[in-house]
């Protein structure tokens, strides 16, 4: 492990085509559809959010403590140094933060299944493991491609017919920030309670959808 996360994001209109891509390809199912429950946490000044650092506790099919270091973008693909380990519980864990100083700023749900595939033979990067998770947002559906660089990264976005130049480098959290602008919509509540089947457009994400590609 090597506690380093370096992926691509992007903005999908029709995920279940994609997911046809995949199984195409001969990507391999490796975690199923789950509801992720995500909470975000910060320092009473605020200062890992204004440094572009996370702790987030997430819960779905087990619990997970993660720290993100600032992150970097390069060609489209963000890196940052991730720490991530399973915990036993979450509530308890979620207590510890807190006792430690730590204040829940905001909570954030999707949900998520996960592919992993190998890169071709035409990559640089040919037999490394690239994982491809299919996210669905409150407020649209997404595809993140997590690899060793953005070799094998960018490789596997041709594949499945992404427009790499539609690549996101904003979190989710980010992303929220431009849809609840002008709204009443509370910034600490990104569930699909909260956003009561609310679809905004992509112009308002200030996003391109990425398949527009025929294959």
């Amino acid at each position: 492990m090597n506690n380093q996360e370096t992926e691509a994001k992007f903005y999908i209109r029709d995920l279940k085509r994609l997911e046809a891509r995949l199984l195409e390809l001969g990507a391999r199912l490796i975690q199923p559809r789950v509801l992720e429950t995500n909470l975000r946490f910060d320092l009473p000044d605020g200062s890992l959010s204004a440094s572009n650092r996370a702790l987030r506790l997430r819960r779905a099919d087990d619990v997970r403590l993660t720290y993100k270091g600032e992150s970097k973008t390069s060609e489209g693909v963000r890196s940052r140094q991730e720490i991530e380990f399973t915990v036993g519980d979450f509530e308890t864990a979620r207590q510890v933060i807190e006792a430690l100083g730590y204040e829940q700023i905001a909570v954030y749900e999707k949900f998520r299944a996960t592919y992993e595939m190998q890169t071709s033979e035409v990559s640089k990067d040919f037999g490394s493991l690239v994982h491809v998770m299919l996210d669905e947002l409150p407020y649209g559906d997404f595809v993140e491609i997590e690899g060793t660089g953005v070799d094998s990264i960018r490789e596997t976005a041709a594949r499945l017919g992404l427009d790499w130049e539609a690549a996101i480098p904003a979190s989710y959290l980010a992303l929220f920030e431009r849809v609840r602008a002008g709204s009443e919509l509370d910034p600490a509540k990104l569930t699909f309670a909260a956003l009561n089947g609310f679809r905004p457009s992509a112009d308002r994400l200030n996003v391109r959808p990425a398949d527009l590609k025929k294959l």
